[in-house]
């Protein structure tokens, strides 16, 4: 297991940030099995005001993500680990089912008990440009990929038309998918 714990803004991570990130994180990957998981990274971003805590762990067959900010970085690390540990518990069945599908038979570890995860608690120009790569995949796998990464949308090839969709979370609540044509 590799955890990459950068610092952007100016900001180096000392070794004490990147030991509590590293044991702290170590509790959501232990919620995998072993071979899923080989690498975290860790990107804290210091602000004026805040700082910020940006986590993907690529895992096979899908990606977990959370970005978090607070005025303490070890605060926005223990609400990153919250955030992921939520959603794993949130999508669990249809994470496994998402997984199984893509041949991956064993996700959870022996360990996982959803009953023991604790429960804790714009900018106005561009300043990202982000590059995907479209699979084709169902509507059901696009709104699970989607809730794992912590997006409110998620633009995907659909595997019945073959044709870019997006899928987003309205503002009631519920999601809703554009088509293109």
């Amino acid at each position: 297991m590799r955890y990459d714990i950068i610092g952007k803004n100016g900001f180096v991570p000392t070794d004490a940030i990147k030991s509590y990130a590293t044991k702290r994180l170590a509790k959501v990957v232990s919620f995998f099995d072993e071979s899923l998981i080989t690498e975290v990274r860790v990107v804290c971003k210091v602000y004026k005001d805040h700082h910020k805590v940006e986590v993907t762990i690529p895992a096979r067959g899908t990606v977990l993500r959370s970005e978090v900010s607070d005025p303490d970085m070890y605060t926005a690390i223990d609400k990153s680990v919250d955030k992921l540990t939520t959603q794993i518990r949130k999508h669990k069945d249809k994470l496994k089912k998402h997984l199984d599908k893509q041949g991956i038979g064993k996700v959870y570890s022996d360990d996982f008990d959803t009953e023991a995860i604790e429960k804790d608690v714009l900018a106005s120009q561009l300043v990202k440009n982000k590059q995907i790569e479209l699979k084709p995949m169902s509507v059901d796998s696009a709104l699970v990929e989607m809730e794992l990464s912590g997006h409110d949308f998620y633009v995907f090839l659909n595997e019945e038309t073959m044709k870019v969709n997006v899928a987003y979370l309205r503002e009631d609540g519920d999601y809703a998918v554009i088509e293109t044509h």
